[in-house]
């Protein structure tokens, strides 16, 4: 999965997203400009290819929404959580229509899914995290993202859950180093690693790896590691889902090599699609040498994400289930939020 420098794609970009390695497209706030550009841009993506190309987006809401103008200002899911134990119900109801509301307005322009929910509990120690998860309680994400995911299967997007086993309890910014987790294995399966296994096998369709070492369990980050992804994501949780990289860009990800030798690594550790953005270099030196056999399970897994049915965006804006979901968020939306454009 590559990106894009612009807001159309040039000659140069149509040529690598033909190529046969090239299985989707990541969008970022340099890609939109306004709504009806974003869906001739997703509809130029999708014509390239059949089936098409998948379309991604990471578009959770409060410091990391790629696209603000034309689209609905989403909270932080903090927001939503900060009430659930004084009002349970009303919690659920608000993280239903939220993660409804964020997947039908995507939907409508054509984005195939969005890297959400963060599963991630919050620790008040991980700044990249904060208010992107819901809750510190594990029981709590999990309830709330339930109702998340189920709000955007309602508006046929499937949900990549992010970032197992648990980034919430480092204070490194995986972006710019390589955090360490100290923790042992026992203690995260009750805490950071019960929503994915709660979740993994009915409700999400995909995950995405920390690139972060647990050292008490493996020496090598999650998303590189056999240990992570196959021996506990897919034997032990039995996820049957898509796993997809984190940016293998990222400075977190610097620890196994070059971007072959992370593509690589990624690939043998279990990884379906990988995410590599930021470095167009990096994407033709990758494409020009790495092999893959061809996978029909791999096939089949990413098969899921694809977005399906998407409403009419006029009719989208006109029905009073967008309306009222708009109402709800502005009923507990807070009053300022950070911005963040994480790349």
């Amino acid at each position: 999965m590559v990106d894009l420098r612009g807001t159309e794609l040039s000659p140069e970009e149509k040529d690598i997203l033909q190529h046969p390695l090239v299985g989707g497209v990541i969008l970022f706030s340099r890609n939109y400009h306004n709504a009806r550009q974003l869906t001739a841009l997703c509809q130029q993506i999708h014509d390239l290819r059949e089936p098409h190309l998948l379309i991604a987006v990471d578009h959770e809401g409060g410091r990391v929404q790629r696209f603000r103008q034309d689209f609905t200002r989403l909270p932080p899911v903090s927001a939503i959580g900060r009430e659930f134990h004084k009002h349970p119900a009303l919690s659920l109801q608000r993280a239903e229509q939220t993660g409804w509301l964020m997947a039908a307005e995507l939907r409508a322009v054509g984005v195939d899914f969005s890297f959400a929910p963060v599963l991630d509990l919050d620790y008040g120690i991980s700044e990249v995290i904060g208010d992107r998860a819901f809750h510190r309680d594990p029981q709590a994400v999990i309830d709330m993202a339930r109702a998340y995911i189920q709000g955007m299967k309602k508006a046929r997007m499937s949900a990549v859950g992010k970032h197992f086993p648990g980034h919430g309890a480092v204070e490194v910014d995986s972006h710019k180093a390589l955090p360490v987790d100290n923790r042992y294995f026992e203690d995260m399966l009750q805490t950071d690693m019960l929503p994915f296994a709660q979740l993994c096998q009915k409700e999400l369709a995909g995950v995405m790896p920390a690139h972060i070492i647990y050292q008490q369990s493996d020496d090598m980050p999650a998303g590189f590691s056999p240990f992570w992804l196959q021996e506990v994501l897919r034997q032990r949780f039995d996820f049957q889902g898509a796993i997809i990289s984190d940016d293998l860009s990222m400075e977190g990800a610097a620890f196994v090599g070059g971007p072959l030798e992370r593509t690589e690594a990624a690939l043998a550790a279990g990884c379906d699609m990988l995410l590599l953005c930021n470095n167009p270099g990096s994407v033709e030196s990758v494409l020009d040498s790495l092999k893959i056999k061809p996978d029909p399970l791999r096939h089949a897994r990413l098969v899921r994400l694809h977005g399906r049915h998407a409403v009419d965006r006029d009719q989208l804006l006109a029905s009073d289930q967008w309306k009222q979901a708009v109402a709800t968020i502005d009923g507990y939306a807070p009053d300022s939020e950070m911005e963040l454009n994480l790349a």
